[in-house]
């Protein structure tokens, strides 16, 4: 797993980070990893397996109309793209 190294922290948020991490029960670094996976992966994001879930309940798939989707899909693997 890579590791990062922030320098120059301001002594005040270094310190409000600590205390922000003891009211959380956490170590330092464990609160810096919790901001940044928060900061870069927000909740309200919509995953794109979920979207297509959703517009399948939205237009009432049903199970027969599913599995003949499933049954006619191109199940051919994808060809590596070539650059050459």
């Amino acid at each position: 797993m890579p590791s990062v190294t922030i320098r120059n922290v301001p002594d005040e948020v270094h310190r409000a980070l600590r205390v922000r991490a003891a009211q959380h029960g956490r170590s330092a670094e464990a609160e810096m990893r919790e901001i940044l996976e928060k900061a870069v992966q927000p909740e309200g994001r919509i995953k794109l397996g979920s979207l297509l879930a959703c517009i399948g309940r939205k237009i009432n798939l049903s199970d027969d109309e599913f599995l003949f989707l499933e049954q006619t899909r191109d199940k051919t693997p994808a060809k590596p793209v070539d650059f050459a």
